[in-house]
């Protein structure tokens, strides 16, 4: 028997390959690889292709060995299949191997196999069942893509069918999983953090980002000597150009103008035969986001779309408001800053089990027109509870009553859709003899357009702030995740939050100006009003 990487080189001067040394390490790899196993390698990097050579050379080293080949859909788990049979039939090791007229691209048997009931190569789409199965190895090349991964419905979907796998192995089995990550909860680090063999290839091995608002200078510092620069992303890339665009300093670089785009520098490409110059400049223009660059070519687990409402944008703290009182008077202050105005908004839903959540968010704002967003949680049980004498004792509206008095709250909205009809009158019932006031409020504008408005401009301005109970609740993953174009999706928190933000007013620091008057330029010292104090 031979070595892995050796059979792979056989075969790699049959097909007439130059082969990389990015490939020499992932062939070395697979052989000595554990049992549990991850191998991340940039888009175009050939793993597939790689992986039909590895099963096999597995069959020539053991006729027994069982494959289950899972992929997103059972049609890519297929080509992997008939790749391998390729193989099979035409390396010089193999040939013979297997046998004509005996299974199908699907599930098929080499010669010498005894369990005719598990196939030698059994390939099925990760969503496929495959319950009943045995395999020595359980193979999931790209089984993480965009459309199974969308919402956190599908990602658990998708590690439930994972799990069967655990079954289906012998003991003693192999777990292989190969691919690039498509969101920022990849399976992948969960499988490295649950202390799975690693090895990842990225494009490049050395990379350093300027962000936009950053990139408004010309010289820069950078810990290595960069060999690519790249500048904007999808149409608006480009690949620049030494001693054009930019020189090499002793620092780092210094470009002929500032760039006021994001810069990426780079160096150590894994194969710099196949992605020249052109050929990333090109790949580059075809990523539609940032992201999209980051997670295929780079390996960072980022959803490859935008994201819309980014959490990250948010500044956080952690104080609760205090009511003072002075000179007959009472104020309220997050800290060091004065709070002006309070509206919290109530998203009604009936709190029943995997209904939706009735969320109930609170902002506070200041004079400079910024966002404390003090308050999101969810409320259970009835919306109403009562005793013999059908007085409100408990249930939804007891549970805002104490956050009203808790956070002296001015005014409750209520959204008054569904289940919230007749959610407002219970409420004021509730809150009678406390001062606050109860609006009913019918939203009719499309709820991913509403909560796109309300949060777009507060996180690309940074004056949404956000205490940090609201931060470790739900509302940071359902930002990360949300998605425009998706319907039915965990949205609860940030709906409410929406609502309290579209009923906050916009506030105004400063005395603009009457546009209608023309204002004299006071060029002589003494010009003005001036207010002197006397004592006559």
């Amino acid at each position: 028997m031979i070595s892995f990487l050796a059979f792979f080189l056989i075969w790699a001067e049959r097909m007439g390959w130059e082969v990389p040394d990015c490939h020499y390490k992932a062939c070395h790899w697979l052989e000595h690889r554990g049992n549990l196993a991850v191998l991340r390698c940039f888009r175009g990097f050939g793993k597939s292709t790689i992986l039909a050579v590895y099963n096999a050379w597995r069959y020539y080293c053991d006729r027994q060995y069982r494959i289950l080949h899972q992929s997103e859909s059972d049609p890519t788990a297929r080509k992997t299949s008939r790749d391998t049979q390729n193989v099979l039939r035409n390396h010089p090791l193999t040939k013979g191997m297997l046998p004509d007229g005996i299974g199908t691209v699907e599930q098929w048997w080499v010669n010498g196999a005894l369990d005719m009931r598990n196939a030698s190569m059994f390939a099925k789409g990760i969503l496929s069942n495959v319950t009943g199965s045995r395999a020595n190895e359980c193979q999931n090349d790209d089984v993480e893509v965009p459309g199974n991964i969308q919402t956190p419905e599908g990602r658990e979907k998708l590690r439930y069918r994972l799990s069967e796998q655990t079954h289906i192995l012998i003991p003693g089995g192999r777990k292989l999983f190969i691919g690039t990550p498509h969101t920022h909860d990849s399976l992948y680090d969960e499988q490295e953090a649950a202390g799975a063999d690693c090895l990842t290839i990225k494009l490049f091995d050395k990379e350093k980002r300027i962000e936009a608002k950053d990139a408004t200078k010309l010289r820069y510092s950078l810990p290595f000597r960069p060999e690519y620069v790249f500048t904007g992303i999808h149409k608006a890339a480009r690949l620049l150009v030494e001693s054009i665009d930019y020189i090499i300093t002793p620092e780092g670089v210094e470009f002929a103008a500032p760039p006021d785009t994001v810069i990426d520098f780079y160096a150590g490409c894994a194969w710099p035969e196949r992605f020249d110059h052109t050929e990333l400049e090109t790949r580059r223009k075809e990523c539609r986001t940032v992201n999209e660059w980051d997670s295929q070519y780079q390996l960072h687990s980022k959803p490859v779309g935008e994201v819309r409402l980014d959490p990250d944008r948010i500044r956080e703290y952690n104080v609760t408001p205090d009511i003072r009182y002075a000179n007959r008077t009472c104020s309220m202050w997050l800290g060091q800053t004065q709070i002006v105005g309070a509206v919290a908004w109530w998203d009604v839903a009936t709190g029943k089990v995997k209904a939706d959540a009735s969320a109930f968010s609170l902002f506070l704002t200041d004079a400079r027109g910024h966002l404390y967003w003090q308050v999101c949680q969810a409320l259970t049980g009835d919306l109403a509870e009562f005793d013999d004498n059908d007085k409100i004792i408990g249930g939804q509206v007891i549970q805002i009553k104490e956050l009203v008095i808790k956070y002296q709250i001015p005014v409750v909205c209520v959204e008054v859709n569904g289940p919230g009809s007749f959610a407002g009158k219970l409420l004021r019932q509730a809150l009678k003899g406390t001062g606050c006031g109860v609006r009913e409020e019918f939203s009719v504008t499309n709820k991913q357009k509403r909560i796109l408005d309300a949060f777009e401009a507060p996180l690309s301005s940074r004056f949404l702030w956000a205490h940090s109970d609201v931060l470790d609740g739900p509302v940071y993953d359902q930002m990360r995740d949300f998605n425009p174009a998706l319907t039915n999706q965990p949205d609860d928190f940030i709906d409410s939050g929406a609502g309290a933000i579209s009923q906050t007013p916009v506030r105004i620091g400063k005395v603009v100006g009457i546009p209608t008057v023309r204002a004299r330029e006071h060029w002589q010292l003494s010009d003005g009003d001036h207010q002197v104090e006397v004592d006559y």
